[in-house]
């Protein structure tokens, strides 16, 4: 199950990340149809899609992957670091208390605690561990709560690249034991530590990374990114999987791409995404 917001609203109202400039608009109708592309594609594989209804003034909220960190029926609501999307924050907390969420709060800063957490754009997990970017805009002290509050191994990840400032941007789990990366938007801690959990890593090359090859939504053994990532596809054909590719360059424009577009809402633990994955096999 993905949670998806229609762009109605979608546009670059200001530049809070180095692929946003207020100089260069989003095409309003294009960033729609492509969307809506995105969206058959996914609908097609039989995955149910749920749609927040999009709000004037939140330019960004079509980047759903941001709402939180959904575990099971708990949810940990985002903290935005920029004041531009903070007025996301409210919206995704109301849908996810209407349909039934528990929503867990991180403690607050002034007593030992984060103050910015970007939800699953900083947070996935591949098998039983989840990787945790932080520096760009979550803080490893909220990490760090993750792993008391859910009982689960969190490895924080540091970015080093401003242009990959969440981790879904340079990095995607496909299976329990094997992902796609971009290793040069990570330290060299990171990257060890990557190459230590996961048995089985793509590496992706500069110019496939630009393209966000790294920002894919994976659906059993679908993989689905923007275009411009010819080389990325034949890795993935060689593994078995099936790779499409749909065009989302109005929303590299704000710094996103497929994976942004969506959130999972059946728990991107690994229990359930393993399920999920392996029936889809």
């Amino acid at each position: 199950m993905l949670l998806m917001c229609p762009p109605d609203y979608f546009g670059i109202e200001y530049e809070i990340n180095p692929w946003m400039s207020v100089a260069v608009a989003a095409d309003h109708a294009l960033a729609q149809d492509q969307w809506r592309g995105l969206y058959d594609l996914l609908a097609a594989t039989g995955v149910d899609i749920q749609l927040l209804s999009p709000t004037e003034g939140l330019p960004d909220l079509v980047f759903t992957a941001n709402a939180g960190l959904v575990f099971g029926r708990k949810v940990l609501v985002s903290r935005f670091r920029h004041p531009q999307r903070q007025g996301e924050e409210p919206v995704f907390r109301e849908w996810f208390t209407s349909q039934g969420f528990e929503i867990v709060d991180f403690a607050p800063a002034s007593v030992g605690g984060g103050s910015d957490f970007e939800g699953a754009g900083d947070a996935l997990f591949c098998g039983d561990t989840l990787f945790a970017g932080y520096r760009m805009r979550s803080d490893a002290t909220c990490h760090q709560q993750i792993g008391s509050i859910l009982g689960v191994r969190v490895i924080p990840v540091e970015l080093v690249d401003p242009r990959y400032y969440h981790l879904d941007t340079c990095f995607c789990p496909l299976a329990e034991d094997e992902a796609i990366w971009y290793p040069p938007a990570f330290d060299d801690y990171g990257r060890r530590a990557i190459r230590a959990m996961i048995p089985k890593l793509i590496e992706v090359e500069r110019k496939e990374a630009e393209q966000f090859a790294c920002n894919a939504v994976v659906v059993g053994r679908n993989v689905f990114t923007n275009v411009g990532c010819s080389q990325l596809h034949d890795q993935l054909r060689a593994r078995s999987y099936t790779p499409t590719e749909t065009p989302l360059n109005e929303f590299v424009k704000a710094g996103g791409s497929a994976k942004c577009l969506t959130l999972r809402l059946d728990g991107e633990e690994s229990a359930s995404w393993r399920c999920s994955h392996n029936a889809n096999r």
